[in-house]
């Protein structure tokens, strides 16, 4: 496993390994990639059927939990553990913050900032999708889900709505719900495409997690523009530890634990 994802240098570089799956995580490696001080990989979850190749040597699949991700760290001898899977992957995280406290890993988190309501915004928030289910109501709707598609099946309880559900791979199995409309597409998403395909399908509300970022943020800013109600379903409490919001603050970061004889004139 080392020699497939890790680089077997002689040089004793520290390895830093990215847990992936975001727009952010891929911008940090296609940085270390370019970075000779560390030898970096990244893992993927697993979810996307095709992900796009990364730029850094790349594991994919689950580790076993905590105490798997624990044995995983210590038998490559992982220098940095850097989370920057999606804001609502909360297990791996908790994962991540058990296995590196059990060996001693530092870690730090790649997380961007969730968005803010603005004005013209009509958002409900939620705490879960099981609870945006129950916010459609009893009155049927017709509802555009943005949720990605591990967790569309809650609304297999309210069969009354009428639903546009966009995802990167099918929903499987298949939503067993009168009316629905399949959209399978990757982001990002202009803001004006997102106003044409929310007119073409007149929906009328939109159900969303607060994932942060730019990439997916036009369909809010289009919900925004033509008054459409968006379902919000906020983000659970992140594990607690150290965070940076954006690549350039990973990378000093990164340079702070890992190279600390910088600018010493040596």
């Amino acid at each position: 496993m080392a020699e497939a994802l890790f680089q077997m240098s002689a040089m004793g570089r520290p390895r830093i390994l990215i847990l992936g799956g975001t727009t952010e995580a891929r911008q940090l490696a296609e940085r270390l990639a370019a970075e000779p001080r560390y030898d970096a990989a990244i893992s993927l979850a697993g979810r996307t059927a095709d992900p796009r190749p990364q730029p850094l040597p790349t594991r994919i699949g689950g580790f076993g939990g905590a105490e798997g991700l624990s044995a995983f760290l210590k038998a490559e001898d992982v220098s940095l553990l850097i989370d920057a899977t999606h804001p609502f992957a909360a297990r791996i995280s908790h994962n991540a913050a058990v296995a590196t406290e059990a060996t001693g890993t530092p870690l730090f988190a790649l997380r961007r900032p969730p968005w803010k309501i603005e004005a013209g915004d009509r958002w409900t928030r939620v705490a879960s999708v099981a609870e945006a289910v129950t916010a459609l109501g009893e009155t049927p709707r017709r509802a555009f889900l943005a949720i990605g598609r591990q967790e569309a099946f809650h609304f297999e309880r309210a069969p009354q709505h009428s639903y546009v559900v966009r995802s990167v791979d099918p929903v499987t199995p298949p939503l067993n719900l009168p009316d629905v409309t399949a959209i399978l597409a990757c982001g990002p998403f202009a803001e004006a495409d997102e106003m044409e395909l929310l007119s073409q399908h007149g929906i009328d509300v939109m159900v969303a997690k607060n994932s942060g970022g730019g990439a997916t943020y036009g369909k809010i800013a289009a919900a925004r523009s033509l008054g459409i109600e968006v379902i919000m379903v906020e983000r659970r409490k992140p594990a607690d530890v150290p965070s940076v919001s954006d690549c350039e603050q990973a990378l000093e970061h990164i340079h702070q634990l890992l190279s600390p004889q910088k600018d010493r004139g040596v």
